[in-house]
């Protein structure tokens, strides 16, 4: 029986030692020999979605899964194929060894789509993408018009996973049937595209330009989200699948270029997306002739370098022309006048790896999953505070609480969940009483919140909802391209208030400005960066105003995390006199012997939490400081 070990090698893995992992394996592999019954290869793997317990290493076809892996363990590992188990590797869920992924209440309430290959194939290795039916949906492509491989989209109702949310086989279909061979249009074309000349004349197919004037697809990997790593893992771990689904774009609306615009910080993704390219073009599959047919593709890389705003589609198209990543206003829409003034059809990372699937097993399959507005599934980031933290695959449709407590595991420490903030950092903050919420486009929304590409933070009760709104908006203001008023000067002073509060300086009347200003930033701004970033400050304002009314009026943090407003005590009934507080306190504040309730001076203290976040017998107590913190002789 020939079995493979899988080594998960994404950015999380790598980074505590996998591809160690993966090359003891091989020499521990060479070492043993030869096995009669046993052929046995080493695989490395694009991210495993669970990466908090990396490095992890799957043994197929028997679907071992073993978790944080050391090369020590290596000699182990290859002892084991074919015999018992190494217990002690195995995930524990509540301390029984859980043995497959199956079984693993992590990936068992998953649902892979867009990462239906990653963690099973090697990104590098085209023949790994081929034997899982790549390009194949491609291939079926070329035998379809375009209205057919539109029509196919259209009925799947995928909606564009960037946040937007926006229908992908109308956006396709609006780009297919502009065309204008003469004119304007046409003379920016040939005047600003590098390296080729527009063709002339063109054929319609049922009412679709297929050819006669330049035509883009673009994919958007420029995932600036914190706490976001969706389109970096599938671009790391499944590269092929999203290059496929931008030539079966390419193909109904009649492109034959296209871009990858992905952030410079992505490395490993932009190594494996560049050797995609090459070795689909090397192969046949891409290049002059897709699959040995008369039509073409040719894709290119463009690096982005790190503006948040460069996420805006227009903002983007500006950045591979070289200009500054500037959004414009949307009534010029991109399927008309995109990328050089031609249309352009913009899509994000998730949404071309859904495309293969809808085109290879059909739109109305595809529609059965999820809900009647929100097809398909989703891809999110679960971070924060919560126990078992990673990249999760679920219908659209499912609610937050079984995100959050039958995926997630529930809060760490069993703490109390306070909120979730969905959608990145301009996305809205959702409390524990809307845990049954449904995760869709438009119930986010109508609660202030977002789809958003798919972050997903948890919050526990020792989140201060003003400081997280207070972050949020720092980021934003700072990631703002400064071109629209309205963004640019309305977050820097919702900024600017937020700090007050938290510093102790807010005043009445604090509250209604900032709803005041943030309801116009979002009425006003140029683009989607300012209309959403006021989300978090006002979602914070509508579910946990009672925060912004002790911070305001009592001059204390209930969830005592800002430092002018709190004053850390330790409850002497519940110190254990473990010294852990003495330990992490930075100035020596905290003190006491050995197995005997400790003490904080307060007169040393700064507040900075630093004992809380190290005490094991939740002894650290909080109250409003009795004088702010800028008046105790601190700088």
């Amino acid at each position: 029986m020939s079995r493979t070990i899988l080594v998960c090698c994404g950015t999380g893995c790598i980074a505590t030692g996998s591809q160690d992992v993966a090359g003891e394996l091989r020499r521990k592999l060479l070492e043993a020999g030869v096995d009669a019954t046993v052929e046995t290869g080493v695989k490395e793997t694009g991210c495993n979605g669970f990466c908090e317990n990396g490095p992890i290493v799957t043994i197929m076809p028997d679907d071992i899964c073993y978790y944080k892996v050391k090369t020590g363990d290596a000699g182990e590992i290859v002892s084991s194929l074919g015999a018992e188990p190494v217990g002690r590797l195995l995930y524990k869920d509540g301390g029984v060894p859980v043995l497959s992924r199956r079984e693993n209440p992590f990936y068992a309430p998953q649902h892979k789509t867009a990462l239906r290959n990653i963690g099973l194939i090697d990104p590098g290795e085209l023949s790994d993408y081929l034997a899982r039916g790549g390009y194949e949906a491609l291939r079926k492509a070329l035998g379809m018009t375009p209205e057919e491989i539109i029509g196919e989209v259209e009925t799947s109702g995928l909606r564009g996973r960037g946040g937007a949310g926006f229908p992908t086989g109308r956006k396709w279909r609006a780009a297919a049937e502009y065309h204008k061979p003469t004119g304007d249009s046409m003379t920016e074309c040939r005047k600003k595209t590098p390296g080729e000349s527009a063709p002339t004349g063109g054929m319609q197919t049922g009412g679709m330009q297929t050819s006669g004037m330049l035509k883009y697809v673009v994919c958007n990997g420029d995932e600036g989200d914190p706490g976001a790593f969706m389109d970096r893992s599938i671009l790391e771990g499944d590269p092929h699948t999203v290059l496929e689904g931008m030539a079966v774009c390419a193909l109904a609306i009649g492109a034959r270029r296209g871009f990858l615009y992905i952030r410079d910080e992505y490395g490993l993704a932009l190594r494996h997306v560049e050797k995609a390219i090459n070795d689909a073009e090397e192969a046949g599959i891409l290049g002059d002739s897709i699959l040995g047919g008369d039509k073409s593709l040719h894709l290119e890389v463009v690096r982005g370098g790190g503006a948040f705003v460069c996420g805006e589609s227009t903002a983007l198209m500006a950045s591979i022309e070289g200009r500054v990543g500037e959004p414009r206003a949307k009534y010029i829409r991109s399927v008309q006048r995109g990328l050089w003034d031609c249309p352009t059809v913009l899509n994000n990372v998730e949404t071309f790896a859904n495309i293969p699937v809808i085109i290879s097993g059909g739109g109305a399959r595809f529609s059965e999953m999820g809900t009647l507005t929100s097809k398909g599934t989703k891809v999110f980031a679960l971070v924060g505070k919560v126990k078992r933290t990673g990249l999760v695959e679920v219908p659209m449709g499912v609610t937050l609480r079984h995100l959050v407590y039958d995926i997630g595991g529930g809060v760490i420490g069993d703490r109390p969940f306070k909120a979730v903030q969905t959608g990145g950092p301009s996305g809205g903050c959702i409390p524990k009483e809307l845990l049954d919420l449904s995760v869709d486009f438009e119930t986010l929304t109508e609660r202030g919140a977002m789809m958003g590409s798919g972050g997903m933070i948890v919050m526990d009760d020792r989140s201060c909802m003003i400081e997280v709104a207070r972050y949020y908006t720092a980021f934003l203001a700072d990631e703002s391209c400064g071109k629209c008023t309205p963004c640019r000067e309305g977050l820097r002073q919702m900024l600017h208030i937020l700090t007050d509060i938290t510093m102790g300086r807010g005043k009445e009347g604090d509250v209604e400005l900032l709803e005041e200003i943030g309801e116009s930033v979002a009425a006003t701004s140029l683009c989607a960066l300012g209309k959403t970033a006021p989300n978090p400050v006002l979602t914070t304002i509508r579910y946990f105003r009672g925060e912004y009314d002790a911070h305001i009026g009592d001059k204390a943090c209930p969830a005592g995390v800002c430092p002018e407003l709190t004053a850390f005590g330790i409850d002497s009934g519940a110190c254990t006199g473990c010294g852990l507080c003495k330990r992490a306190c930075p100035v020596g504040a905290a003190s006491g012997d050995a197995k005997s309730p400790h003490t904080i001076d307060k007169g040393k203290c700064i507040s900075c939490g630093a004992c809380r976040e190290a005490c094991v017998s939740d002894a650290i107590t909080t109250t409003a400081a009795k004088t702010p913190i800028d008046e105790r002789g601190f700088e």
